[in-house]
């Protein structure tokens, strides 16, 4: 298919490292958040892909990021890792804490990384993946900035607050689920608005607090969590133990912050890891129970969360990565524009 580029993993890492390098992005970050942003489209995440290279650059262009940002890693005997990311993508801030995360959790049985004040756009299952190659159980969570109205409310007061976690499975991709607590996130009606689709009901409401199934009408307004008032408490839970806990930015704090929603977020991120051996005291091997639980599942025919994105890794590592022309075409505006090509 002529309207089809087929590109392996390292070259599109190349090419999108090089695209944010040429925009004003230290080396380091810009590998960094090429990884993940390639790691999206290898596993046809497209709402985290190629899509989000813009607004990194607007986030940049806008002066909302430290391009050149040194983490730091501050750590003691303690359970807890902090990693101060000052202003940077949390993506390097992530690979540079995670070393120190594994140490404190075998040490301790339970630890947590902190990530202060960084910016970030990405999907939080690459966090729990990466544990539970590490044989570690974990869970990751963080504000966003308020786009979205708790049960009952009329304005956007709480983010999309994704919370993942992961399960290590030996010999077999984690068991891993990751969602925004809002219905959808905010990629995900993006993209139906630059497509031209409504959106299902149920999803949104307009700046007024009507129902809208308009993609415009809803980012003008406010998303819903998911599950009604369920969705609303995990999504303030998020907001206590990922923002007010952690010293940093609630999503209302981290709105006034940015001004905006067409950027990268500012925020916190809180990781806390689990050691299922030193936990389970030796009362039996925790991770095959575990795969009693999760092959009994699958044996009854439901699909594992995750399955789908893990299938098209598979393929996106055997045959490469599709993008489509349009897509193409965007990579080759940002490489000869960087800043300049940013709307």
């Amino acid at each position: 298919m002529s309207d089809v580029t087929v590109i392996g993993v390292d070259e599109l890492t190349a090419l999108v490292a090089g695209i944010l390098a040429n925009a004003g992005f230290g080396p380091d970050h810009a590998g960094a958040i090429a990884r993940t942003i390639v790691a999206g489209e290898r596993d046809a995440c497209k709402s985290h892909g190629v899509y989000r290279i813009e607004g990194c650059l607007r986030t940049l262009k806008m002066g909302k990021t430290v391009p050149d940002a040194v983490p730091v890693l501050h750590r003691d005997d303690s359970a807890v890792v902090r990693v101060e990311a000052g202003g940077g993508f949390a993506n390097l801030a992530l690979e540079t804490g995670l070393p120190a995360l594994v140490e404190r959790t075998r040490a301790l049985g339970v630890a947590a990384l902190v990530i202060n004040d960084c910016t970030h756009f990405a999907a939080l299952w690459p966090e729990v993946e990466a544990l539970a190659g590490h044989g570690l159980a974990s869970i990751a969570m963080c504000p966003s900035y308020a786009t979205v109205a708790p049960v009952g409310g009329s304005q956007p007061l709480l983010g999309t607050n994704p919370f993942a976690f992961g399960w290590p499975r030996p010999g077999e991709f984690p068991y891993v689920f990751d969602f925004a607590t809002s219905v959808a996130a905010r990629g995900e009606i993006e993209l139906y608005r630059r497509a031209g689709k409504q959106l299902p009901e149920g999803w949104a409401i307009d700046r007024d607090g009507n129902p809208t199934t308009d993609p415009a009408q809803a980012l003008d307004g406010a998303m819903l969590p998911f599950g009604g008032h369920k969705g609303s408490a995990i999504s303030t839970m998020i907001e206590l133990l990922a923002g007010a806990m952690i010293g940093d930015f609630t999503s209302p704090q981290a709105l006034e912050f940015l001004g905006t929603t067409t950027i990268a977020l500012r925020h916190g991120e809180l990781i806390i890891a689990f050691d299922p051996a030193r936990l389970s005291g030796g009362r039996g091997d925790p991770l095959v129970r575990g795969e009693l639980l999760i092959e009994a599942i699958a044996g009854q025919g439901a699909r594992l969360p995750s399955q789908r994105r893990f299938a098209a890794r598979r393929q996106s590592l055997a045959d490469g990565i599709r993008l489509t022309a349009e897509e193409m075409a965007e990579l080759s505006r940002l490489r000869q524009g960087g800043l300049d090509a940013v709307r």
